[in-house]
């Protein structure tokens, strides 16, 4: 006779020391756990796991900037060895009860992300996993909202020298950048962006909290922000270079919508990525962009970007 399975017990990590419990399913972000666990950009209750007996069957956990409250569900696994429908059952039990206990009431569910190999729709393997993830997410009313290139710059790939067909010049300031925000806002190729604007936001209150939200959020020098702009002063659009708490960054790039098709997305990206290789022990430059913008793909990879890995981010709806 076959034996019961065992009963499914779901909790959260009670410490650091259950790091290792976690970590016996595997992900690209494994080697950032305790780092962030000690910067306080996680917590042990934002880490679950499902356990049958002492094995790990799926785990999820949970990110932020070092907030109270999580950002980004990041990691989210299942053991890809159980058998149909019970692989999407755990996962989809795990992340419900984890879900109630580390997202506050009235806070909208954090999206999910997940870097992928760049191929994985080829790869019979890695597509297996993916839509394993994607199954259990939409079991729990997640939609998909967009997939993204993470792109990288390495040290030693040739940097153009700036043309002067442009002046580059610092931010002056919150506004300054938020002036030049808007209009990009408007037409843009973004996912998120457009996200926002379906939402109801007009394009000052999206560019604002894309500011605020993120851009605010780098401790890195504001003098390394630039706008572009004409030999006669009329801008064009800016670069935002910047380091996270892991990589520098080309964290945004924006050209007015009066700019757009005279090539100088490629002097924008260029100068940012002038800034930062210009800065101490910089190995690699990252980056990303919406599988749909073409042109800004197409600008990384006339500069020697390479597409290293793909992501896709999903979110819920509000009730």
């Amino acid at each position: 006779m076959t034996p019961e399975p065992l009963e499914l017990t779901v909790r959260p990590l009670t410490g650091p020391d259950e790091l290792g419990l976690f970590r016996r399913l595997l992900y690209v972000l494994d080697h950032e756990l305790a780092d962030d666990l000690a910067a306080g950009r996680r917590r042990p209750e934002w880490l679950w796991v499902a356990l049958r007996g002492d094995r790990v069957v799926a785990r999820a956990g949970w990110w932020s900037q070092g907030g109270d409250v999580p950002l980004a569900l990041d990691f989210f696994d299942v053991d890809d060895t159980l058998p149909e429908p019970e692989r999407t059952e755990t996962g989809v039990r795990l992340l419900e009860a984890a879900t109630a206990a580390v997202v506050p009431a009235g806070v909208p569910r954090p999206e999910y992300g997940r870097f992928v190999p760049p191929d994985w729709r080829e790869d019979p393997v890695a597509r297996d996993i993916v839509e394993a993830r994607i199954r259990v997410m939409e079991r729990t009313g997640a939609r998909m909202l967009v997939e993204r290139l993470r792109l990288e710059w390495r040290a030693g790939t040739p940097v153009p020298a700036d043309t002067g067909r442009l002046r580059f010049r610092p931010v002056a300031g919150r506004e300054d950048l938020l002036a030049l925000m808007t209009p990009v806002m408007e037409g843009t190729l973004d996912a998120h962006g457009q996200e926002d604007l379906a939402s109801g936001l007009s394009a000052r209150k999206a560019a604002e909290k894309h500011y605020d939200e993120e851009l605010a959020e780098y401790t890195t020098p504001r003098e390394w922000w630039r706008i572009a702009e004409l030999p006669g002063g009329e801008p064009v659009g800016f670069v935002i270079p910047a380091r996270n708490s892991y990589n520098p960054i080309i964290a945004y790039i924006g050209v007015l919508p009066a700019q757009r098709g005279r090539g100088h997305i490629d002097e924008l990206l260029a100068e940012g990525t002038r800034v930062l290789a210009a800065q101490d022990g910089v190995e690699r430059i990252r980056a990303a962009t919406d599988l749909g913008n073409v042109p800004m793909a197409k600008s990384f990879e006339r500069l020697g970007y390479v597409n290293f890995e793909r992501a896709f981010n999903m979110v819920w709806d509000p009730a």
